[in-house]
């Protein structure tokens, strides 16, 4: 799978500390098959947010996305960060 990043996501990284930015890299590798999904509980969300989508980086930690129709097999990674970033 293709996987890009928001401009907004980007500079989220850059704020993220060193083991948790390996990490980040570590789980957006795992999420590039999608065998890997259920693993890292891809789920859909509701609300506000409808139409994107989450996984677990770690126990806190969580990315938002949403599948690009334009492009198969791609994401867009949106936003990163914790149970906050659903607000």
């Amino acid at each position: 799978m293709n996987v890009l990043f928001a401009p907004s996501f980007a500079r989220q990284l850059k704020t993220l500390e060193r083991d948790l930015l390996e990490e980040v890299y570590e789980k957006i590798e795992l999420f590039r098959d999608q065998k890997n999904h259920k693993k890292l509980k891809v789920h859909k969300l509701s609300g506000r947010l409808k139409g994107r989508y989450s996984f677990f980086v770690n126990y806190k930690i969580r990315i938002v996305f949403r599948y690009l129709k334009t492009k198969p097999k791609s994401a867009y990674l949106m936003a990163i960060g914790g149970h906050d970033i659903y607000k």
